[in-house]
């Protein structure tokens, strides 16, 4: 919504505005894509206009939208459901991503499980079974050991230790 807002506050008026993009038909003068950019930046948002940045952002958009607010698990393996929905080869993807991100996007989809795994426990909702189940891990085992890896605790030591805090989503 602030987005939206603010665009049309420079009388744009996209045409769609979805998690880490909005879309306008027209083009923009280089004088209205600095001012748009130094306003985005004043609000934490940072203004994309090249189309390998413009990729790797929808990629990223598209894992943080399956693992952290998709009610199903993937039923394919990431780089299955990002080739189809990208229609390229998964290997040029990883390849930009990697360049670009400097992190693989195994990484960054484990980055993202890992976190989503700790807002979990912390909700104390789910069992650590039912928590692999939809975060589509092969096993607790295999969760436990990747959980173990990027925090160095176990899930059940980071849950008696609540006052760990999570790492915001945009700063991954």
């Amino acid at each position: 919504m602030m987005v939206k807002s603010e665009l049309e506050k420079f009388g744009l008026h996209p045409d769609a505005v979805r998690l880490g993009e909005a879309e306008i038909s027209r083009d923009l003068s280089a004088e209205e894509k600095h001012d748009l950019d130094a306003r985005f930046r004043e609000l934490g948002f940072e203004l994309l206009d090249d189309r390998k940045t413009r990729l790797i952002e929808s990629v990223k958009t598209c894992i943080l939208e399956s693992i952290h607010y998709s009610e199903e698990p993937l039923k394919i393996t990431f780089s299955e459901y990002l080739s189809e929905k990208f229609n390229q080869d998964y290997s040029t993807l990883s390849k930009l991503f990697s360049e670009v991100q400097g992190m693989t996007i195994e990484q960054y989809v484990i980055t993202q499980k890992i976190e989503k795994v700790k807002e979990l426990l912390v909700y104390d909702e789910l069992s650590l079974s039912e928590i692999a189940l939809q975060l589509n891990y092969s096993s607790v085992s295999h969760l436990s050991k990747q959980f173990k890896k990027v925090t160095g605790l176990t899930p059940t030591h980071f849950k008696q230790v609540k006052e760990i805090k999570r790492i915001p989503l945009d700063k991954l």
